[in-house]
């Protein structure tokens, strides 16, 4: 190894760029939603950052491999999957094609406001013991 530099530079270039990609999926983990989540994987695996056609298939994946490798369920990715391809940010019949504008989800945060395609999430009704609480608290 001390006489061939070539192979232990490789090895060093791979393990440095695993390491920052284990970094990027634990912040993605930590900050991000499961509707980023599933964008950047799509991303990822469709290899945006090669220069290449407007759209790519990705390999053939399964909603719960999907969801696993982002750590949800897979009623979330199916409820977004359709949601982005109601969007036109992927096509799928059997394999995934992920279109470049699926980008804006990720970096720009450019979702449209259509709240209708969300769904309504009723307010839980404060129990005795919070209502208590939150008493205690404005008495003081």
């Amino acid at each position: 190894m001390h006489e061939e530099h070539a192979f232990p530079d490789l090895f060093l270039t791979f393990l440095l760029g695993r390491s920052m990609r284990i970094q990027a999926d634990l912040v993605d983990q930590l900050f991000n939603s499961s509707e980023k989540r599933i964008a950047r994987i799509l991303r990822l695996m469709a290899e945006f950052g090669k220069q290449g056609d407007p759209e790519t298939l990705i390999p053939k994946i399964s909603q719960e491999t999907l969801a696993e490798m982002i750590g949800t369920i897979r009623s979330r990715v199916s409820f977004f999957m359709n949601r982005f391809r109601k969007l036109g940010f992927v096509k799928y019949n059997g394999r995934i094609r992920v279109h470049k504008s699926l980008l804006n989800v990720i970096l720009h945060d450019q979702l449209p406001d259509d709240n209708a395609l969300m769904p309504d999430i009723p307010p839980v009704p404060p129990t005795r013991s919070t209502t208590a609480k939150m008493r205690r608290t404005v008495q003081n």
